[in-house]
């Protein structure tokens, strides 16, 4: 768990430098913003595939595919903290929803 308290307070760390009027006030509008965020990223993510069978195919970049991931991570956790939730309560719910996804596949979801 000590690494996912450090990406916390790492963001945490990083919420004092981010000033901008921009972002809203609101709790929902928060949640708004930075699932479009995400949303964004996992498009910026999936660019990098070759996923337009229309085109020329090119090599898969592996290193942005990472930095990709990095961003959306980077929102999902700020999403998290808006929520109040803290890494045990992420792990916990993470774990919950595991464990759901798992017994789906064994009936063959």
């Amino acid at each position: 768990m000590d690494k996912l308290d450090d990406i916390f307070q790492m963001q945490q760390d990083l919420e004092k430098y981010v000033t901008s009027s921009r972002y809203p006030k609101k709790l929902e509008a928060k949640i708004s913003a930075l699932s479009v965020a995400i949303i964004h990223e996992a498009v910026e993510l999936q660019r990098l595939t070759n996923w337009k069978w229309w085109k020329r195919s090119q090599d898969f970049n592996i290193v942005l595919a990472k930095e990709e991931v990095v961003d959306i991570l980077h929102f999902v956790i700020q999403a998290s903290l808006e929520l109040g939730m803290s890494p045990t309560e992420l792990v916990k719910e993470y774990s919950k929803k595991h464990n759901i996804n798992k017994k789906r596949q064994e009936l063959k979801y």
